[in-house]
């Protein structure tokens, strides 16, 4: 059986140092013998461009297996509430998960604080190069170059030293202490994270501390009790880390970490529908 008729989920990472530094992973998702699979993905600070090979988007949001359809492009921002997807008939996609600001340094034309579809992300031309193959390797090439052909630095220094704060102390900052260092207002700050990534300052740091203990927990030491990761991450207490769970997953920290799986090599860790 060949890669194109077997079911493949595959992480891999860009080989470009420039590229590198703004997209954290690509994975292939093929599945041909598929009928309908539904799953639910988590926030998380990254933000993807996924790439369909013949789908088209029903008014339901179902992703729908349509023969004659053209390859099918949505970009996904940072979202705080848990994302329901359903994919009917056959199913190959690329996705390309990109660091906050990261799609920004290579698309300048639409607005990345929420969904996009209808925009051509990519030629028809290289779509087909992507959908030709299904060596990882012959795709990070492909895809870093793509990629490359159309980087425009993005600057936003205000910005960018916000995300990194966030990203490097998440769990010993607040958001009003960044807007001072920064000599500007937690309001203003707040209109700036919204106009760029679609979140608040103050959620995007919620959805970072979130992912750090959903890292902590399934990659370094699963063991770990949830009382453990509440205070090694400063929560007040049990109650806010349970609370930050239910907002931002709808279920509890037990629930949400039991149903879960973990996708290919990276962080992608989904609630798969039997």
């Amino acid at each position: 059986m060949t890669r194109a008729n077997a079911k493949v989920f595959e992480t891999f990472k860009p080989e470009n140092p420039l590229v590198a530094r703004y997209v954290d992973y690509y994975y292939l998702d093929i599945q041909p013998g598929n009928r309908v699979n539904e799953f639910q993905c988590f926030p998380h600070f990254n933000n993807t461009i996924s790439v369909y090979r013949s789908h088209v988007w029903a008014e339901n949001g179902e992703m729908q297996f349509d023969e004659s359809a053209e390859p099918f492009q949505i970009f996904t921002p940072i979202r705080e509430k848990v994302l329901h997807v359903k994919q009917s008939g056959r199913v190959h996609r690329l996705v390309l998960v990109f660091y906050p600001l990261g799609v920004q340094q290579f698309y300048r034309e639409v607005n990345f604080a929420g969904y996009i579809t209808g925009f051509e992300f990519f030629t028809p031309d290289e779509l087909g190069k992507m959908f030709s193959t299904t060596d990882t390797g012959r795709l990070t090439r492909m895809l870093d170059d793509f990629l490359e052909k159309r980087f425009r630095e993005f600057s936003h220094p205000a910005l960018e030293r916000s995300i990194q704060y966030i990203l490097e102390k998440y769990e010993k900052i607040s958001v009003t202490e960044i807007a001072g260092m920064l000599g500007i207002s937690r309001q203003h700050l707040n209109r700036v994270f919204q106009a760029h990534l679609g979140v608040s300052a103050k959620k995007f740091h919620e959805i970072v501390l979130f992912r750090q203990t959903v890292n902590k927990k399934l990659f370094e030491r699963f063991s770990k009790s949830y009382t453990e990761l509440a205070y090694e991450f400063n929560f007040s207490d049990q109650s806010h880390f349970n609370k930050t769970y239910k907002n931002l997953t709808a279920t509890s920290p037990r629930s949400f970490f039991n149903k879960g799986t973990v996708l290919g090599k990276e962080d992608t860790f989904w609630h798969l529908h039997p």
